[in-house]
């Protein structure tokens, strides 16, 4: 397969550079700096004061005005969460094992259905694609709100309520997920894949070893995307067993015992962001490189 290797390698460099070309003043840069910086420390302040305040004690938190560092910092607010947390039937583990389940597998599914499907649609043009990718863009205009009742109808019918698969199924078929991948799928040359297919290889091997790493960058950005909306999920509308509730649902019982609990509760909201914090800092370049090469075509 050495022309497609080529051919892969010099569609990476035109991706790399076609920046390269624009050209600013020294002035111009400074400027578009600062207010870059003025926005970032906007963007900043809200996360910055939700990490000082999971470490302060209760008097400054109640302090006014509100003062955006922390002073003393303490890790009571953690100790008095796990203390509460071990006085519960259901055990912490589990209730961190249902989360992390659901977010594995919802965000799994969705990035191979979304990326399999996506090549189909765009690769290979069939009656009624386009017809049925319009329908996928016109979902994106309905929030999760509107289709909660439709959901629960459709998971009530196949049996699937109070399961795993009630929280995991609907995350699969998140439109979003398709149309970002679509949209790169089509910014790969036609002639790769021909150049691909006369060397030899089946449909298979190109969507695994060509289609699949060559937009790493959009569905890694589909992926911060799922978990950040998994992560989050209560699930309560579907799931009624104790044994089978996520950890935010187990937190949020937490944050609703009161003022008393007002350091728990900033324990808590660090706990719970922290972890797509931290997928969405080491993944930021492909989601830039996904939204600026989503509108392009070959």
């Amino acid at each position: 397969m050495g022309d497609t290797e080529k051919k892969k390698k010099k569609l990476k460099k035109r991706r790399k550079g076609g920046s390269r070309g624009l050209n600013r003043s020294f002035g111009g840069d400074v400027f578009i700096f600062v207010i870059l910086a003025i926005f970032g420390l906007f963007f900043a302040y809200p996360l910055v004061y939700a990490i000082n305040n999971a470490f302060k004690p209760l008097n400054e938190i109640f302090l006014f005005p509100p003062k955006l560092f922390v002073r003393q910092p303490t890790l009571n607010n953690f100790q008095d969460l796990f203390i509460i947390m071990s006085k519960s039937w259901v055990t912490f583990s589990r209730y961190i094992f249902n989360t992390v389940f659901v977010t594995a597998m919802g965000t799994a599914g969705l990035i191979i259905a979304a990326s399999m499907g996506a090549y189909v649609v765009s690769k290979y043009p069939f009656p009624g694609g386009r017809l049925f990718f319009a329908l996928v863009v016109t979902t994106l205009m309905f929030s999760g709100y509107v289709t909660a009742i439709p959901n629960y109808l459709i998971m009530t019918g196949l049996g699937w309520v109070d399961t795993y698969l009630a929280v995991i199924a609907p995350a699969i078929a998140m439109p979003m997920g398709f149309f970002l991948l679509k949209q790169f799928i089509d910014t790969i040359p036609d002639a790769l894949l021909d150049a691909a297919k006369v060397d030899g290889a089946r449909e298979w091997r190109i969507f695994i070893q060509i289609i699949f790493p060559m937009i790493k960058p959009a569905w890694l950005t589909v992926m911060i995307f799922s978990v950040q909306s998994l992560w989050n999920a209560r699930a309560s509308n579907f799931i009624y067993s104790e044994q089978l509730k996520t950890l935010p649902y187990a937190l949020g019982q937490i944050i609703s015992g009161g003022v008393a609990r007002a350091g728990v509760g900033a324990a808590v909201t660090l706990f719970v962001m922290i972890v797509p914090l931290l997928l969405f800092v080491f993944a930021q370049g492909n989601v830039i490189q996904t939204m600026a090469s989503s509108g392009i075509k070959e």
